[in-house]
């Protein structure tokens, strides 16, 4: 796998066998709709191989946190780090649930937080409704969670609300911001 723009660009990424990462037309298509991100703080929760981070940071953003449980994958990841020599990315090596509630009591906020989580779980519900009870979203910011296209995410959750949705295939990305 390789980073599809930006300034690593042809750069090829570590992954890990048995994970599925997002496939460059849906990532070409989640930054297209994304835009100028220069500048701004992105987390990726279920991260996998890191690359839908590593390609933000690729296109600009300032700052990147990643989240993955997995030992393989943050042995991977770290490797991508590493070989990128990224310095301003840091990996929490621990489930969704619990770094968001860490990040909340370590007041950290997001501009963009993108979550890939298993198919087939509902933890891309589960996550969403952590989010709505823990605000780690700066004003402005916004959650995209990547899913299967017949899993069925809410309209809304706690404090957010889906504004809009795409689908790529068997992929969906659903859009999600703070509301009132």
């Amino acid at each position: 796998m390789r980073i599809i723009s930006g300034k690593y660009k042809g750069r090829s990424i570590s992954i890990i066998k048995g994970i599925r990462p997002t496939q460059d037309k849906v990532r070409k298509a989640l930054f297209d709709i994304l835009g100028d991100i220069e500048g701004l703080s992105f987390l990726e929760l279920f991260a996998g191989s890191g690359a839908v981070g590593l390609e933000a940071i690729s296109r600009g953003v300032q700052e990147l946190t990643l989240v993955e449980p997995n030992r393989q994958c943050v042995f991977a990841i770290n490797k991508n780090i590493e070989t990128l020599k990224l310095e301003s990315c840091s990996l929490y090596p621990v489930e969704a649930e619990v770094a968001i509630k860490a990040l909340y009591r370590h007041k950290r906020k997001f501009d963009i937080i993108f979550l890939d989580p298993p198919y087939h779980m509902d933890l891309g519900k589960k996550t969403l409704k952590t989010l709505g009870a823990y605000d780690i979203l700066t004003p402005n910011g916004f959650i995209v969670a990547q899913h299967f296209k017949k899993d069925i995410l809410p309209d809304s959750e706690g404090s957010l609300a889906r504004f809009r949705q795409a689908k790529y295939g068997d992929t969906a990305l659903s859009f999600y911001k703070r509301t009132g």
